[in-house]
């Protein structure tokens, strides 16, 4: 990012927006949302994958690396179309409005996919037309997303390899039984993501024109229960039957003496380098059409990754394996050159999440793309003076600063749970008392060198720990937090986001710039 002028944005993800029942959606908030952005010169909105949730509701774990979650759709917004009509809407399964609620989430796009494919018969030629096209373009993800739905239906929910045979090999003949039979149920699927994406795409044509610029998040791995890897079966480290021959996760560490276990079966990467890496740069190249910039979860995996024999319990026993990274990159830096969405200086629209143990060959391979990396500053009080996470050391200016982000408890609910200490060092470097903790470190990051300094929403409304996102290594009680005001309420908090980032260079005029000429929708 180094060259683009200084630019500063908030940490959002689209399901917390409120205004609707269950779930936040792409509709009235989203908007509002966009124009408040704009209004106060906060020219980025980073969000989390948009992809379908795991049953514990992180979209860090879907069904489908490219499809939209269902539970984003506006139902508002599908009858002004004529998609559906208020009565549909009206006959909607209800939820709350304070909090997420799956179930509901669920059973409404549902519900709404059902109205889509009972009112299609009536939409006019040239809407029909469209929805073709969109299908022909989306072939390479959609087919197989919603065969896989629709069987996992069918199948109570089972994971794919305790489908019955011929549909867990995928054999020929079991698809066509499943097409001819499900026909309905497989063109509800498809009609919901065309949908979403309709929408989508009008919040991505909106944030352009208005010069916000849209960041996204993209999982290192795919969950071993979803459409990619039954129908990719041979680019993963599974058995014939399905189960894992080798799993994901990280090393025991001084934060845990077993390690990480992830459950996601790793790349078989001799495969993905015979065929060109063609599955990943389509799965890249599908996120920057819905993104300006996108992170890269675990990155240092595009170097070496920790592979864990699939039987174990425990990250213990695994082992580094190389990554063809490089080669990956320079794929899509060509490919992003021909449809030319590089960004100025003919760089990648990719950030780097290089937290934890990062080794210098990480870091080459991140600094040979001149991606930038990620500061993350309540990892900076530790009484080190050569903390990599304090302004102070960060070298130069390619870097993307955060305040805490969506696995961070929020800045308030971090500064309580300090001791006198790490307490009397934030006051250092606030250079005072620290009297707002969510706010002092704010302005830390926007005096910062970094090109771009993001702050979860939570942190600017100065909420505690009841409003935090996700707990990484616990089950309960994640995603599922709402704004319980509308997007109008946050004028206030909003106004003095972009008036503080302007005072360092940040915001009004300068934001617009941030992430220019990456393609996006």
């Amino acid at each position: 990012m180094s060259g683009d002028p200084r630019a500063c944005g908030v940490l959002l993800h689209p399901t917390a927006l409120p205004g609707t029942p269950a779930c936040g959606s792409f509709g009235a908030a989203a908007r509002d949302w966009i124009d408040l952005l704009a209004a106060e010169g906060v020219g980025v909105w980073q969000l989390l994958p948009l992809a379908p949730t795991d049953g514990t509701g992180s979209p860090y774990s879907s069904p489908s690396g490219s499809a939209l979650n269902p539970w984003l759709i506006d139902a508002d917004d599908l009858v002004v179309d004529g998609l559906i009509t208020a009565a549909d809407r009206d006959a909607l399964p209800t939820g709350p409005e304070d909090h997420l609620d799956p179930g509901a989430a669920g059973a409404r796009a549902a519900a709404i996919a059902t109205a889509l494919a009972r009112r299609w018969a009536e939409q006019p030629p040239e809407r029909r037309a469209a929805f073709d096209r969109w299908e022909e373009r989306q072939r390479f993800w959609l087919v197989d997303h919603c065969r896989f739905m629709v069987i996992r239906r069918l199948q109570d929910g089972r994971p794919w390899w305790e489908w019955p045979e011929p549909l867990a090999r995928r054999q020929p003949a079991a698809l066509r039984a499943l097409v001819d039979a499900r026909s309905q149920a497989l063109q509800e699927e498809a009609l919901l993501q065309w949908q979403l994406q309709v929408q989508w795409g009008r919040l991505q044509e909106r944030a352009h024109r208005q010069g916000v610029r849209l960041v996204g998040d993209l999982p290192f791995y795919v969950a071993h229960d979803s459409a990619d890897v039954w129908s990719q079966r041979r680019l993963f480290s599974l058995r014939a039957g399905g189960g894992l021959v080798e799993q994901s996760g990280v090393p025991p560490d001084y934060f845990s003496a077993t390690g990480q276990l992830w459950g996601t079966p790793v790349y078989r990467w001799w495969v993905h380098r015979l065929t060109g890496f063609r599955w990943w740069l389509r799965r890249l190249q599908r996120q920057l059409e819905l993104m300006d910039l996108l992170r890269l979860d675990h990155f240092r995996a595009l170097e070496a990754y920790w592979s864990v024999p699939g039987a174990d319990a425990t990250a213990e026993h695994g082992s580094w394996r190389p990554s063809p990274g490089a080669a990956l990159l320079g794929g899509l830096r060509s490919r992003c050159r021909r449809q030319g969405r590089l960004l100025p200086g003919g760089r990648l629209p990719l950030i780097a999440e290089d937290l934890g143990v990062i080794t210098p060959a990480v870091e080459a391979l991140r600094d040979r793309f001149a991606l930038p990396g990620m500061k993350i500053l309540q990892f900076a009080f530790d009484g080190n003076d050569d903390n990599p996470y304090l302004p102070a050391n960060y070298s130069g200016s390619r870097w993307v600063v955060y305040t805490g982000t969506h696995d961070n408890a929020t800045s308030l609910g971090w500064w309580r749970d300090l001791d006198d200490g790490a307490r009397g060092r934030v006051a250092a470097v606030v250079g005072a008392e620290v009297r707002a903790p969510s706010w002092q470190l704010l302005e830390v990051a926007l005096a910062s060198p970094a090109d771009l300094a993001v702050v979860p929403l939570q942190d600017l409304l100065e909420l505690g720990d009841e409003a935090r996102f996700n707990t990484p290594g616990t089950i309960e009680g994640n995603w599922s937090w709402r704004l319980s005001r509308p997007v109008s309420a946050l004028a206030g908090p909003l106004q003095g986001f972009g008036a503080m980032a302007a005072r360092y260079g940040r915001g009004r005029g300068a934001a617009a710039g941030a992430g220019a000429g990456a393609g996006g929708g």
